[in-house]
């Protein structure tokens, strides 16, 4: 690991634990100031944000319109505050790195680290930070261990297993590999590779903290309780998918603690974590978050917005300034036992591409995947999900829970769907020994149709 970054890292760790005492009017002044310099450098630096932003330069933050991926990729090196980056050179690098290897965690130029999204909402996303901000974005996901209560230091290290994408554009690889010394000793396994392979590199290094996808967790726990897996992790940390209530409580059985389910986003970083009272707060310091309607109004605590807005405040080198994510969270209110006052994360319910249309009797019925999860998070023993294609829904189940039958879960979900308001869809079910998994290796419950009317 670069030295500097250690460096860094181990600051703001340190200065980070200080703010866990702030009250919410501190919290409020750091982000005023730190919006003030955020906005400052990006309209001294980038074209995109001046004319973006213009005639509101000095509005308040809920005045300015939002920027969508779109908007940033299609203006990058307008958007960038550096003449040095340029997003066609930032392609290059990410492919040479996919087609010849190499290692995900030096810096491209020796200054710049990179990381692209899949493009499973749209259009691909590449994003880069300099130095400075790629440590903020080290710490950030180190915070979350500091939050859960698993020390690290000299004479513990804290020996980590990611179970995620082995693609070396993702973020979690680069993360992975920028944290990898002997502070922190990393294994990173894919998530695609065959179970036993995953259960055999886990036992031999056994790790104190793992941490993966959801749809990776799922099996590992299955594993463990059938006695082939056999790790004592100190935590377990679900990121990057949705972690429903029945796979929270299976993991829960087979390691004797409830997961902490990390938020975090390639182009944001951590965005919060749980306490050890299982409270998740948002990381406010380093971002301000703005759950709104479809319309782009906010809505008020304890109400599931449409999209998510979010304000980078360390990001200089591309600035995010009330970006748009189709994540839909639900925010809560500021009292927690643990002592801070970051707000809390009451709910993630996943992304609004999530959400099925499909037809009901007076046009198109959104189907969310909570419906599902009703019937299909028993039925199934290490996962599933549901396809939607041209002719219905295609329902995935890895393993049959004892005491079901495929007919049995195909009528149960005809019938959710019939009282959801659904009709004309039909339902196949069938099991299989894996779920489809996207680019990066994420296994989302639903995927629907893309470019086409439903049906």
């Amino acid at each position: 690991m670069d030295l500097r970054l250690v460096s860094r890292v181990l600051f703001l760790r340190g200065a980070w634990r200080r703010r866990d005492h702030w009250d919410a009017p501190r919290i409020a002044a750091h982000q005023d100031h730190a919006l003030r310099e955020l906005r400052r450098a990006a309209y001294a630096g980038s074209e995109f944000y001046r004319r973006h932003h213009a005639g509101l330069h000095d509005a308040p933050l809920d005045q300015l319109p939002s920027v969508t991926k779109a908007d940033l990729m299609n203006h990058f090196d307008e958007a960038v505050t550096t003449p040095d980056v340029r997003l066609a050179d930032l392609e290059h690098h990410l492919r040479s790195l996919t087609e010849r290897g190499g290692d995900p965690g030096l810096p491209w130029k020796g200054r710049w680290w990179t990381a692209a999204t899949a493009g499973t909402t749209g259009r691909r996303g590449t994003f880069v930070w300099n130095r400075s901000e790629w440590g903020t974005i080290l710490a950030s996901y180190t915070r979350a261990n500091d939050w859960a209560g698993i020390p690290v230091g000299p004479a513990r290290p804290l020996k980590m297993a990611l179970v995620s994408s082995r693609v070396p554009t993702h973020q979690s690889a680069v993360v992975g590999a920028s944290l990898r010394s002997g502070l922190v000793p990393t294994l990173r396994l894919d998530v695609t590779a065959p179970i036993d392979e995953t259960v055999a590199a886990l036992n031999r290094f056994q790790p104190r903290v793992l941490v993966g996808y959801a749809s990776a967790l799922k099996p590992l726990a299955a594993e463990q309780l059938a006695g082939r897996l056999h790790i004592s992790p100190e935590g377990v940390m679900s990121a990057s998918e949705v972690l429903s209530p029945h796979t929270a409580s299976g993991l829960e059985a087979a390691w004797g603690s409830t997961p902490f389910d990390v938020y975090a986003a390639t182009e944001t970083a951590g965005i919060a974590s749980p306490c050890i009272y299982g409270n998740r707060h948002v990381y406010e310091d380093l971002l301000i978050i703005e759950p709104v309607d479809r319309n782009g109004n906010p809505v008020p605590p304890g109400t599931t917005g449409a999209k998510l807005l979010v304000t980078v405040l360390f990001s200089r080198t591309l600035p995010l300034i009330r970006y748009e994510m189709s994540d839909t969270v639900r925010l809560g209110g500021r009292g927690c036992p643990c002592g801070r006052s970051f707000t809390i994360l009451e709910d993630i319910e996943g992304r609004i591409e999530d959400v099925l249309q499909l037809p009901g009797k007076a046009g198109h019925v959104g189907v969310h995947p909570i419906v599902f999860h009703h019937v299909l998070d028993q039925a199934a023993a290490s996962g599933w999900q549901v396809i939607q294609e041209n002719s219905g829904l295609r329902v995935l189940l890895v393993g049959l829970a004892p005491g079901a039958s495929i007919e049995g879960v195909r009528t149960a979900v005809a019938a959710a769907l019939e009282e959801a308001g659904v009709i004309d869809t039909p339902v196949d079910v069938h099991v299989g020994e894996r779920v489809e998994r996207t680019a990066l290796g994420k296994a989302p419950f639903v995927r629907g149709l893309r470019g086409a009317a439903p049906f």
